[in-house]
């Protein structure tokens, strides 16, 4: 945990470090993202034993990403992405008949690489893929009492977008994530569809 911390912080210290850049789509970048989160979740795996929970959930997410891009010829554009992510009222709870469980996601970090494609000079298509972690609290409580515990998720992501240059600095995009956070047997996936908004150093 404390190697992702520090691999967040080092890409905001070398996006904020770096000397600008005036054309998009080539140097360091920091922005915020928001969209729609469906966790959906089947019998996960947890500490607590295989829960059988059965339901999906939408909700809204938001969160802050910071990286880097490398223009290749006049066409190609490769780089690196570090971001954190919040749901807001993401709170999965099944009753069971003899009881409730409950998933609670807490945040999410991802490391990602992505490569992508200009259709033209202030147009970028892209495909991504990478590391994910999601901090998840699930809770049973029945009649042989309560029962909690937090977890770190790991898992990977793949997805894709588009990305428009608005200015020579600031750039906007669309999104769309699936992430397995299902860590054994049991599922855990993750659809999301974002929109974000990025200034370019």
């Amino acid at each position: 945990m404390r190697h992702i911390a520090s691999s967040l912080a080092a890409v905001l210290v070398v996006s904020l470090a770096t000397s600008a850049s005036a054309e998009p789509f080539n140097g360091p970048f920091i922005g915020v993202q928001a969209g729609w989160n469906q966790d959906d979740l089947g019998t996960p795996s947890t500490e607590l034993g295989d829960l059988s929970i059965g339901q999906k959930r939408d909700s809204f997410n938001g969160g802050v990403f910071a990286g880097y891009d490398h223009k290749i010829g006049n066409s190609f554009v490769v780089g690196g992405e570090a971001g954190l992510q919040f749901g807001v009222d993401d709170k999965i709870v099944r009753d069971t008949g003899a009881g409730l469980i409950t998933a609670d996601p807490k945040r999410a970090i991802d490391l990602t690489a992505r490569a992508g494609y200009l259709v033209n000079d202030k147009t970028l298509v892209y495909a991504r893929g990478g590391y994910t972690n999601a901090r998840v609290r699930t809770t049973v409580a029945d009649a042989a009492g309560i029962r909690s515990v937090s977890e770190n998720r790991d898992g990977w992501l793949v997805g894709g977008g588009l990305e428009r240059a608005i200015t020579d600095n600031v750039t906007a995009r669309v999104e769309y994530r699936y992430a397995d956070l299902s860590e054994g047997d049991g599922k855990f996936d993750r659809h999301q569809a974002l929109v974000g908004v990025a200034y370019r150093f």
